[in-house]
């Protein structure tokens, strides 16, 4: 297996496999391949611990899917990044883990095993309801994680803390400890009555932060896609009354 991340600001991952070789996705994503690549979904993902129903409503409850799609040698499948940022691969070894914000996992080989690592509903309807929630990767193998914006990496000796905004956490390692705790007397509109949450990782380990998360994204634009229902009746009346007078001078 060959792998080779191309581009800059929209990166893809190119991976050419052998016969018998495959990678493995929870949300079928790809963005073009080879004719002889051969597809099929199953419950397991080819790691210990990555079959079965139970398995796959981990997977679910985390961000991913049921079934896992497994893509086939021989042949070449590309995979594309869905916002600007950064593709970036990581070595999973027997025993480790690493939790990945909800959309980052984008594939990985078969002996990765994804599940759910930690999920938080927030009442004020944080990111459009989806709350705070991580995945869990374990197994061994090589994963490959989407992380949008620029990139930015801290390591945390034992004890010490870092508070950080629930939607810029792109990965840490899992000998970090973290918990969401809100910061009183901070009333925000984007929250609702939860107030402004931020979650604090605690080392020793490894995190990766991405500065433009696609959560927050959506909402910075939704204020400026947002139409005011009378508005949108009052455009669709006026083009029916355009239309109908544009007949009448034509003559139809």
């Amino acid at each position: 297996m060959q792998a080779n991340i191309k581009g800059t600001t929209m990166p893809i991952l190119e991976v050419a496999l052998n016969d018998g070789e495959e990678v493995i996705s929870t949300h079928g994503e790809l963005a073009w391949m080879t004719q002889s690549i051969q597809l099929s979904q199953r419950m397991g993902t080819g790691g210990p611990g990555g079959g079965g129903l139970m398995a796959g409503l981990k997977r679910a409850v985390g961000g991913g899917g049921i079934f896992v799609t497994h893509y086939g040698g021989p042949g070449a499948i590309t995979f594309a990044a869905k916002a600007p940022g950064h593709i970036m691969p990581v070595e999973i070894e027997s025993g480790q883990s690493y939790f990945v914000h909800r959309h980052g996992w984008l594939c990985g080989t078969p002996g990765i095993v994804p599940s759910m690592g930690f999920q938080q509903s927030f009442r004020g309807g944080m990111f459009g309801g989806d709350g705070f929630v991580l995945q869990k990767l374990e197994g061994q193998g090589t994963a490959w994680i989407e992380l949008s914006g620029e990139l930015t990496t801290y390591d945390l000796p034992p004890m010490q803390g870092l508070l950080v905004h629930p939607g810029h956490i792109g990965m840490f390692q899992g000998s970090v400890r973290f918990s969401v705790t809100r910061m009183p007397g901070i009333a925000n509109a984007v929250f609702g009555e939860d107030g402004f949450h931020v979650v604090m990782l605690t080392g020793p380990g490894r995190v990766w932060l991405q500065s433009m998360p696609l959560p927050v994204l959506a909402q910075a634009l939704s204020r400026y896609i947002q139409h005011d229902d009378r508005t949108t009746q009052q455009a669709a009346g006026g083009g029916i009354v355009g239309g109908i007078v544009g007949d009448m001078l034509r003559g139809n």
